[in-house]
């Protein structure tokens, strides 16, 4: 007994941790939101980076948690209801600003090809030696 009291006590004080560093990780991105409103383009990308470096480490861990025996065994079927739920609203969301912004970039490279606007250093480079763009199969 003493063994699972101690597994538990370190179990909830890293849970604790894990929290409080949420915490504070919303609350730097709440002090920036207001400057983005005037960031510029560089700005705009690294907040936009550590987003979405953030968001992967958040999405990560909620996968291991998933994927746990003790984590699984003792969540009751609501809250993992309430977890999906969620999940499902942020997974459409993600989409629809996947399939609209890059349908709008496209639309726009493809304006600028046509206008000679393209910046022809990097029009030059081949499509075989630009970073292939991630695809799904589903």
């Amino acid at each position: 007994m003493l063994e699972v009291e101690a597994v538990s006590d370190s179990f909830v004080h890293n849970l604790e941790a894990w929290v409080k560093r949420q915490k504070i990780t919303l609350d730097a991105f709440k002090q920036v939101e207001e400057s983005a409103k005037d960031a510029d383009r560089l700005e705009l990308i690294v907040l936009t980076r550590a987003a979405f470096q953030h968001m992967a480490r958040t999405l990560s861990a909620f996968d291991q948690w998933l994927q746990d025996p003790f984590i699984i065994s003792h969540m009751p079927r609501e809250m993992l209801a309430e977890v999906w739920q969620a999940s499902r609203k942020i997974l459409y969301e993600l989409l629809e600003l996947d399939i609209k912004h890059t349908s709008a970039f496209k639309e726009l490279i493809e304006k600028l090809s046509v206008e000679g606007r393209l910046n022809p250093i990097l029009a030059q480079v081949s499509k075989s030696e630009r970073k292939p763009t991630p695809q799904t199969t589903i």
